[in-house]
């Protein structure tokens, strides 16, 4: 059976009331996050994308729509979702096993379990199934020539796990639970670093270099991976064998981003060479954000450390907000660290700001 409607995403866990201004920032009224939230949501909305509607980036951005929608009092969110689905035939991405066209199903299944309307996962249940009785290659060598098919790059594991295991909630169906448990941990097999406890984006960035001599770590691609273990964790059952093994490299990961978070409260593009990339980026960090404050919000994390660093992030990527709503310093699609223009901005970085501001929004304490 799939985890209780109280052990999903849907619903959230408050820790009481311990101090979070060890960084001197007070929780912000949760009125005042949903408002920013909504600015930012509606900006996009006003300004879509020219992506596919099916495509990875627009997904990505979903995610932060579907979690908007469950604290809004306004119906507007939702109903632009559900209206995404159904003027997309609630089909997915066209390449059977990329883990990129599968991300959209993330939103169906969402939008699944709040309408109980099955009609939504017809065609996602129709790819996972076809994906189980026709294994993909397990080829994760990103020279490979059917590299995609595998999940062999972290971004992967934002894409196509949590949307299994997502799958399975609505279903109960146990296989695509245990497919997202076993290939997530076949790729971090491949391209976890336990020794930085950090990610390669793929297997063409193990011997590359920074100019100051370290690693290669793309910020916006270990930011997928921790939003990707809460993503996973939301759904895990909590007797699940992996379920230790996944809060183990979630607290591995929290633990290494919190050292290399800098001093604005924002990462830069280059985890490990932040002095060659100085400029804020704010869709990795809207990750970190999130996973932060999830972590404090659901007993994962010291409550006060994580959420101060999550509370940190938050107030500099509200500063990337414009007037208007446009959420700038969003680096372009790419696989590496780069330098870009700071007005920059992309769907992806709106889902992950959402997804932020929704955690940030369920540390605020109740209103008496």
């Amino acid at each position: 059976m799939p985890p209780p409607r109280s052990a999903l995403i849907l619903a959230s866990v408050f820790f009481g009331t311990v101090p979070l201004a060890r960084a001197g920032l007070p929780v912000p009224p949760a009125p005042e996050t949903l408002a920013v939230m909504e600015r930012v949501a509606d900006w996009q909305l006003a300004h879509p994308s020219a992506h596919v509607p099916t495509d990875w980036t627009q997904a990505a951005g979903y995610t932060g729509f579907m979690a908007l929608a469950q604290i809004s009092a306004s119906a507007r969110f939702h109903d632009a979702m559900r209206q995404m689905g159904d003027k997309n035939g609630w089909i997915l991405g066209p390449r059977e096993y990329v883990a990129d066209d599968l991300c959209v199903g993330q939103a169906y299944a969402e939008l699944c379990l709040n309408d109980h309307d099955p009609r939504m996962i017809v065609a996602l249940r129709h790819r996972l199934d076809f994906i189980l009785a026709h294994p993909a290659p397990a080829d994760l060598d990103f020279t490979h020539p059917e590299r995609l098919d595998a999940w062999s790059w972290c971004d992967s594991l934002f894409m196509a796990p949590p949307t299994w295991i997502r799958a399975y909630a609505a279903t109960g169906e146990k296989a695509y639970l245990e497919y997202a448990v076993e290939h997530w941990w076949k790729t971090s097999d491949y391209l976890y670093n336990p020794a930085d406890h950090l990610y390669f984006r793929d297997s063409t960035y193990f011997n590359q270099r920074e100019a100051n001599g370290q690693h290669v770590y793309w910020s916006r691609g270990n930011g997928w991976v921790l939003a990707g273990l809460v993503r996973m964790l939301e759904f895990l059952p909590a007797d699940h064998p992996a379920r230790p093994r996944f809060e183990r490299q979630y607290r591995e990961m929290i633990a290494r981003i919190q050292e290399l978070q800098q001093p604005d409260g924002l990462w830069r593009s280059s985890l490990l060479d932040p002095a060659d990339y100085p400029a804020p980026e704010a869709s990795g960090s809207g990750f970190y954000c999130y996973a932060l404050a999830w972590g404090a919000n659901h007993g994962l994390l010291d409550r006060a450390a994580a959420g101060a660093a999550a509370l940190r992030a938050w107030s500099a990527l509200v500063g990337c907000v414009q007037a208007d709503g446009k959420l700038t310093h969003v680096q372009p699609i790419g696989a590496d660290p780069k330098h870009f223009d700071p007005m920059a901005t992309e769907t992806y970085g709106v889902g992950a700001f959402l997804l932020a501001g929704s955690e940030i929004y369920r540390m605020a304490p109740a209103s008496p």
